[in-house]
């Protein structure tokens, strides 16, 4: 899939969402194509991607068909996509996957398979205690899992950095190899497309 074919994507749900087509929740990305696609060069077919409640982008290069994606959205899923058969799974529930992710990862060390998880979180669910204990956790027992942290910058309205009083977050520059971050900026707000209801 290309950067182009994710974003026609986007605005097409979008525009669902506004037309109000589609009767809950759905969370957007935009002007993270690059580093999407970057991050997906590392992921397989065999491997496992679990999300937030933003996963539109994961899930279709992780190989979900365009339409099928689609009709989940159109049923009020697009806050919990999971496709058992393509190794991917998203939650709503802010770090929900983070110990499913490592608990996936702990299967496959002991299994001696050679698979690897890929968790993607927000900036704000990275400085969770949570995120943090999974984190040290994978790297003291060498698991095969990577965190993948996307940075928009805020927390639902709330500048992320404003609330912990701090220009650099946690995750910053690590030095892990088990842990990347970009920052994007978006054009949606954190639900939505701008016009009906937020939430």
């Amino acid at each position: 899939m290309t950067k182009e074919e994710l974003i026609a994507f986007e605005e097409e749900i979008a525009a669902e969402f506004n037309a109000g087509h589609i009767r809950a929740p759905v969370h957007l990305y935009s002007g993270n194509e690059e580093a999407m696609l970057e991050v997906f060069r590392k992921i397989h077919k065999d491997d496992w991607v679990l999300c937030s409640w933003r996963s539109h982008y994961q899930c279709l290069l992780k190989g979900v068909p365009r339409e099928q994606v689609k009709a989940e959205i159109m049923a009020g899923r697009s806050i919990s996509l999971c496709f058992a058969e393509h190794r991917i799974f998203s939650s709503a529930i802010v770090g929900g996957v983070l110990p499913i992710a490592v608990g996936i990862a702990m299967g496959i060390k002991r299994a001696g398979t050679s698979e690897r998880v890929h968790c993607f979180i927000g900036e704000m669910t990275a400085e969770t205690g949570l995120a943090h204990s999974c984190m040290k956790y994978s790297r003291n027992h060498g698991l095969p899992i990577r965190f993948i942290v996307e940075d928009n910058g805020k927390s639902v309205c709330t500048d992320t950095r404003e609330v912990w009083n701090s220009p650099r977050l946690s995750f910053e520059d690590s030095g892990e190899d088990f842990l990347i971050s970009y920052r994007y900026k978006t054009k949606y707000p954190h639900a939505g497309a701008g016009v009906r209801v937020q939430f």
